[in-house]
């Protein structure tokens, strides 16, 4: 599909948004998730990015900030959190496209690190390292052994995985516990 845009999103996307996380998860939750976020101080600076088809938009990615928890020395650092893509527009390397047009604003942004929880067999495709707790980042919350492999980070600077260690802390929508874990009850 070569008649995709990237842009960043301003104020008046927010309706876009909201339907293709809607229609990306086939419930509320995320969208409700990415309304907070946005609304979010301590999530900045983000970067949010919405792929648009023609006129329709198709796709959402935001980056939020991350921050080490209980530590002076605050690099700058990210997490992805949600990526969505309007279901008849997936495996068409849009969400590709999102993930490394927001890596590269980071990059110029002065983000060090960026982290995900999500597919082991997706992101690596776009740089991430899985078991970022075996490089020294512990997630916010305890993860399952056999999710382990599914927190991920990547490094955006030259020295690599030497900016600091220690556990992780997201924004303060994102850094609840509801949000950790895989509780399908509650969309």
């Amino acid at each position: 599909m070569n008649s995709i845009k990237i842009k960043l999103t301003k104020e008046n996307d927010f309706t876009n948004i909201m339907d293709v996380e809607k229609q990306a998860f086939g419930y509320d939750k995320e969208a409700k998730l990415v309304a907070d976020l946005l609304k979010d101080k301590t999530a900045e600076p983000m970067v949010s990015l919405l792929a648009f088809h023609d006129k329709e938009a198709i796709g959402h990615i935001l980056f939020t900030r991350a921050y080490f928890y209980g530590q002076k020395e605050q690099p700058m650092m990210h997490i992805l959190a949600p990526l969505a893509i309007k279901p008849k527009y997936q495996n068409q390397g849009i969400g590709g496209l999102l993930i490394q047009t927001g890596l590269k604003l980071l990059q110029k942004k002065g983000s060090k690190l960026v982290f995900v929880l999500g597919h082991k067999e997706y992101y690596p495709k776009f740089g991430f390292i899985p078991g970022a707790e075996s490089k020294g980042y512990l997630p916010p919350y305890p993860i399952l052994e056999e999710y382990k492999d599914s927190w991920m980070v990547q490094s955006l600077n030259e020295k690599g995985f030497d900016i600091g260690k220690g556990k992780i802390m997201c924004c303060i929508e994102l850094n609840k516990p509801e949000h950790w874990r895989d509780d399908e009850s509650d969309r």
